[in-house]
């Protein structure tokens, strides 16, 4: 069990972490998408210098391709990369030998999003329309549960993939929803042109609570000292973000990222400070439970495995 691999090498890890701290020790982290608010406190901890306190160089690097970071951290090219709770219980069906270390955003972003103005009132109305996705088997999962709990079927919408282009979409009427929206992004920037939206949020829908963003390590990694001394800096900076919320934006926005400084990120950032683990390391095991029992009832995996085996708390 790796809660056992932890505890026999306490030992170990105390003196590695001694050593390391004598010297700044490189850590490399993968973003899941380009540099957002969502990723607020790993860059307040780097502007506030609580990485270099804790003896960690970390880089942070957005990807190339947002599905790589996770495959990239099994591989051993990444130590960490920060990825969605969903996707860890597909990876680790799929064989991916990654665990889930931390917690970023503790709440679901994603939504079914219609125009303010829609028909469509409540998700009933939706029989007959157009739907537009962006990642095809989860998300049909998780819109086929809404739809279920509101005596519709997949048999009764159209499915139509829009790539990435969700609220364009939805605003030019070539689809009437969209699933995969996120509350703290795409209505902001409908509002932003004009073109306001109203969403259905999935927990209220009949899909259980998961963690949005999450930070993943390779399963054989564990005992890595660096990993503890990173969460603990990312507590550090989300604590400063919740107590110092303007001055943190300032941090957030400085250097080479003065060009999120603009009215879509300012509000991303109001909305989804509340939504930040103030614990990161901090593990709510029946969550995890749950929602794989969720994915096996729609035979998106199989047997789910214990939740030890995939994800821990570090600081235990």
């Amino acid at each position: 069990m790796i809660r056992s691999l932890l505890v026999k090498s306490a030992l170990a890890g105390a003196l590695s972490l001694a050593a390391v701290t004598a010297q700044a020790a490189e850590l490399k982290v993968m973003l899941d998408w380009f540099i957002n608010p969502d990723h607020g406190p790993l860059f307040v901890a780097e502007e506030r210098g609580y990485f270099k306190d804790a003896g960690l160089e970390v880089t942070l690097q957005p990807p190339a391709d947002p599905n790589d970071p996770p495959k990239l951290v099994a591989a051993g090219k990444y130590d960490l990369a920060v990825s969605y709770q969903p996707q860890l219980h597909l990876q680790i069906d799929a064989g991916l030998p990654l665990v889930r270390i931390a917690t970023l955003v503790a709440t679901p972003l994603n939504t079914i999003v219609v125009l303010k103005d829609s028909p469509i009132k409540t998700i009933a109305d939706l029989k007959g329309k157009r739907i537009g996705f962006s990642v095809g088997g989860l998300e049909d999962a998780l819109l086929g549960s809404v739809l279920h709990n509101h005596g519709l079927s997949m048999k009764d919408v159209t499915l139509v993939n829009v790539n990435w282009s969700l609220s364009p979409s939805l605003i030019a009427g070539k689809v009437d929803a969209v699933i995969g929206a996120y509350r703290n992004f795409e209505l902001n920037q409908m509002d932003i042109v004009g073109h306001s939206g109203r969403a259905f949020y999935l927990e209220e829908e009949g899909v259980p609570a998961y963690d949005e963003l999450i930070v993943v390590a390779h399963k054989d990694k564990l005992t890595d000292p660096r990993f503890k001394a990173f969460n603990d800096a990312i507590e550090q900076g989300v604590q400063y973000m919740i107590n110092h919320p303007d001055d943190a934006w300032k941090l957030f926005i400085s250097g080479k990222r003065k060009e999120l400084d603009d009215e879509l990120n300012r509000r991303a950032w109001r909305d989804t400070l509340a939504r930040f683990a103030l614990r990161p390391a901090a593990l709510d095991v029946g969550r995890y439970e749950r929602f794989a029992q969720f994915l096996a009832e729609r035979e998106l995996i199989k047997n789910p495995p214990a939740v030890g085996t995939y994800a821990v708390d570090l600081g235990r």
